[in-house]
């Protein structure tokens, strides 16, 4: 993570504390900023990965928009990883016991760290979370 960044300490601290999640059932794989993922590794192994990328276009730089915007997002976001062929799992983002709403997001399994950087600030958004080889998530600031 960045030593200097545009975003507020209280942002940064909300995104670190969110909920990942992909997937919308009880088999659910929940990524956590800096924790190592058992699921996600046998994921990537059973994929041929060696890494992915947890992207939303919800709420850019962490303003609340309208649901027809944060669906329209969602909507161009899908487009922008069907085009590259990329396998996608949709999930969510959300810290629990916050007000915030959860944020709809696609996991992209196979999406290098250049790439997905220039996703998230294609989107305008503060940040995205990669996942490498090791399956620990890392939060990656983009302003």
């Amino acid at each position: 993570m960045s030593e200097t960044t545009q975003i507020h300490p209280e942002k940064v601290r909300a995104y670190l504390a969110t909920d990942y999640r992909l997937g919308h059932t009880d088999q659910d794989i929940v990524l956590n900023i800096g924790k190592r993922s058992e699921r996600l590794a046998a994921l990537f192994a059973a994929s041929g990965v060696a890494c992915g990328a947890f992207l939303t276009a919800y709420n850019p730089r962490g303003a609340i928009q309208s649901d027809e915007a944060n669906e329209l997002g969602h909507a161009e976001l899908a487009g922008k990883l069907q085009e590259l062929k990329l396998q996608t799992i949709e999930g969510s983002g959300s810290e629990e016991g916050t007000e915030w709403p959860a944020e709809k997001s696609y996991f992209a399994l196979g999406l290098a760290l250049e790439p997905a950087k220039a996703i998230g600030i294609h989107f305008d958004q503060d940040a995205i979370v990669w996942v490498g080889p090791d399956a620990v998530p890392q939060l990656i600031l983009l302003r």
